[in-house]
């Protein structure tokens, strides 16, 4: 299980040396993101992901309940209410769930990748100022000793809270 860290650095300087203490604290390159605003360069840094920076994986959860459900519902009507000359069992429901799970999946991952993380919108303002955001995935029974470390190492970091859990794959 993993927690998500982020912490707020003045500049990309510091946003490279904490990104250099974290390698050296044995924190995987994969698990350590920065985000800076619009145009930016963050130089050789990792930068946020589209799913880190969309609200593409709430948006896809949600496409894939409404679109079965949707579905479901529609295989229901035809079900009740039969095309005239078409035989219909049971099966249609479980198809037409699958294609409406399918489509809303579809329709919401495109609508929700171009949609600002929720999380990240708390960290916009001071990204926006010229602040670089380190998100950094971590386990969590190593959260105090990166805390710590980051607190010892890099006074110009604030820390602006975590997120309890985070999805397994990105």
């Amino acid at each position: 299980m993993r927690r998500r860290l982020y912490f707020l650095l003045p500049d990309v300087k510091r946003a490279r040396e904490m990104f250099k203490g974290l390698l050296l604290a044995r924190i995987e390159e994969r698990h350590i993101h920065f985000l800076a605003k619009e145009g930016a360069s963050l130089a050789d840094l990792p930068e946020a992901t589209l799913l880190q920076k969309s609200d593409a994986i709430h948006g896809l959860g949600v496409g894939l309940i409404v679109g079965g459900a949707t579905g479901a519902v529609a295989g229901v009507a035809v079900l009740l209410f039969p095309p005239t000359g078409l035989f219909t069992g049971l099966g249609v429901i479980l198809v037409t769930s699958l294609i409406g799970a399918f489509m809303g999946v579809w329709v919401s991952g495109m609508i929700a990748a171009d949609v600002p993380n929720t999380h990240l919108t708390r960290f916009m303002p001071e990204v926006e100022r010229g602040k670089i955001l380190a998100i950094v995935d971590i386990p969590k029974q190593r959260m105090d000793e990166v805390m710590e470390l980051v607190h010892r190492h890099h006074p110009g970091a604030e820390a602006h809270g975590r997120d309890p859990t985070i999805p397994a794959f990105p």
